[in-house]
């Protein structure tokens, strides 16, 4: 049986193929950071391509954000947060360096502490697809002060890489309990259906 997903909508930048999932691992466990405003400016070409394609409008690829286009964008972004322990080993979280020059970018408030992973959870890559789920649950908590600012809004969550979906959907599935109207995700690069 098919689950219901709880994110209303997925932005991809890339497929997750060569050479782009060298770039990703670079940044990821090579700690290129300087990868990281160059993923940002893809995405945000990659929201802009959606929205002309979704309102079948011509609108400028250049700096500008189209008025429609800022409109139908999240009015918070915020970034899958990592686990204490590997966020410690790592020495920073990828999804986060993404989104800050991404928030920027798009003139979208980071509120990059609405949701904590409370679990370290194991690697979702080295697990079956059957087993992601149940890793996940009940990973994430929202803080109480961020309750407030979480509440009917629209929520977008930046990440590295989607594979089957399942990290973005328990993090949806937490916002939404929590008051979010809807769930966004913006990613890098999607792996490739086999």
């Amino acid at each position: 049986m098919k689950q219901t997903r709880s994110f209303d909508a997925s932005v991809v930048a890339i497929d997750y193929a060569a050479p782009a999932d060298q770039l990703v691992l670079a940044l990821k466990f090579g700690a290129q950071l300087p990868l990281a405003p160059v993923f940002a400016r893809m995405l945000r070409d990659a929201m802009v391509r959606r929205h002309a394609m979704d309102s079948k409008k011509l609108v400028c690829l250049g700096e500008g954000i189209d008025k429609n286009l800022a409109d139908a964008l999240p009015e918070i972004l915020t970034a899958v947060p990592l686990g204490p322990e590997r966020l410690a080993k790592r020495g920073f979280n990828q999804a986060l360096e993404i989104a800050k020059p991404l928030s920027r970018l798009l003139n979208i408030h980071l509120a990059h502490t609405i949701v904590e992973r409370r679990l370290d959870t194991l690697p979702q890559a080295k697990l079956h697809p059957d087993q992601r789920r149940k890793n996940l649950r009940d990973a994430f908590i929202v803080p109480l002060q961020a309750m407030a600012l979480i509440k009917g809004r629209h929520i977008g969550v930046i990440d590295d890489v989607m594979t089957t979906g399942e990290t973005l959907n328990e993090l949806a599935r937490t916002l939404k309990r929590c008051g979010a109207v809807r769930v966004t995700n913006l990613v890098f690069a999607r792996t490739l259906l086999k």
